[in-house]
């Protein structure tokens, strides 16, 4: 059945309006079941515990959240804005990015 073909649902004798996207347990669900809006919004929030349910996300989506998530870094650790990413977490002896999102990945 294709999304178009869906009958209206009634509650009470009144009908139930569609909506293109809804937040439930946390995670926004879209009519055309893409996970953007919910990345974006966890690139906010950096890495809530629900990112494990990502599924469907665009690669720009994926890229917003990196930079984010390398920006905040440089924030704590008050280097300038363009330092090189992979230096900073080197020097820090921490994981970049990609390598905490193989770690979450791996432990699923």
């Amino acid at each position: 059945m294709k999304l178009e073909e869906v009958p209206p649902v009634e509650l009470n004798g009144t009908i139930l309006g569609r909506v293109q996207r809804f937040k439930y347990l946390g995670h926004w669900l879209t009519e055309n079941l893409s996970d953007v809006i919910h990345v974006e919004r966890e690139g906010r929030w950096l890495f809530d515990a629900t990112c494990c349910l990502w599924a469907s996300f665009t690669q720009r989506a994926y890229n917003a959240l990196r930079v984010q998530y390398n920006n905040a870094f440089r924030i704590l650790m008050g280097l300038p804005r363009y330092c090189s990413a992979s230096v900073m977490f080197a020097d820090a002896h921490t994981d970049d990015f990609y390598a905490i999102m193989r770690k979450r990945a791996a432990s699923q």
